[in-house]
């Protein structure tokens, strides 16, 4: 027999099972494993297992990345010291002459043939200049009014060699600013400014060290050519003309 002064310890019984219809107890499922009064904690793995391959792969991409910085270093060192050595200097173009002959404006057309001469000069003393593409075009003021190529021509070092033009404008529809502006010099300074605009490929070599192939651009502008009003023909006024020349 219990003892009623006996204190009580422990968790209290589960309560019996209901009887069935027949008065015996009915059979319950077993209790959930959370009928336990304090929640079991989450787990959490904080500690993952190492990875074995993680220290080669890194020293690997640094490896990567050291050879690839000390190439370009290398090959930047290598540039710059040729660059150092050959002293390249950007080619230098003049107006020799430039004439025009049956030059006629009327209607908002002309109508005309232009010959111009230039020199091109290599001031390298170690590079060869090959020029293979030359688009050549005859301007008056922005406008352009007629085009043409040039042939291809090779410079040795410190060399110059002089070209030979001609620009062909048949009824050739001009803008009225442009129209008028011509006639007005025509008839006020009996002569009329043109301007000249090449673009070159050309390639540098030195031995058999070869650059990339480059554009050259040169502006020959204010080519004053005197021709009245009174006349079809006329030459350049005020001698050789310097052109810029940039790449």
């Amino acid at each position: 027999m219990a003892d009623p002064n006996r204190p009580v310890t422990g968790y209290p019984a589960a309560a019996a099972p209901p009887p069935n219809h027949n008065g015996y107890p009915s059979a319950q499922p077993p209790p959930p494993a959370t009928a336990y009064p304090y929640a079991a904690p989450p787990y959490y793995n904080n500690y993952p297992y190492p990875d074995p391959y993680a220290a080669q792969r890194n020293t690997f991409l640094r490896r990567v990345i050291a050879i690839l910085v000390a190439s370009t270093i290398i090959t930047g060192t290598i540039l710059f010291v040729i660059w150092i050595v050959i002293l390249p200097r950007i080619p230098e173009f003049q107006v020799d002459s430039l004439s025009v002959s049956n030059l006629n404006l009327s209607n908002s057309l002309i109508t005309a043939n232009w010959d111009l001469r230039f020199t091109a000069r290599n001031p390298n003393k170690k590079l060869t200049l090959y020029y293979d593409e030359i688009a050549a075009a005859i301007f008056y003021d922005s406008l352009s009014i007629a085009d043409t190529t040039v042939p291809p021509f090779f410079m040795d070092r410190v060399n110059e060699t002089s070209q030979e033009v001609k620009f062909v404008a048949s009824g050739a529809y001009v803008e009225k600013w442009a129209f008028e502006g011509m006639g007005k010099e025509r008839a006020e300074k009996a002569s009329v400014r043109f301007n000249v605009r090449m673009v070159a490929r050309v390639s540098f070599k030195a031995g058999a060290w070869r650059a990339r192939r480059r554009y050259l651009r040169v502006y020959c502008g204010d080519l004053s050519v005197g021709v009245a009003l009174n006349k079809s023909s006329g030459n350049l006024l005020g001698g050789q003309r310097q052109c810029r020349v940039g790449l």
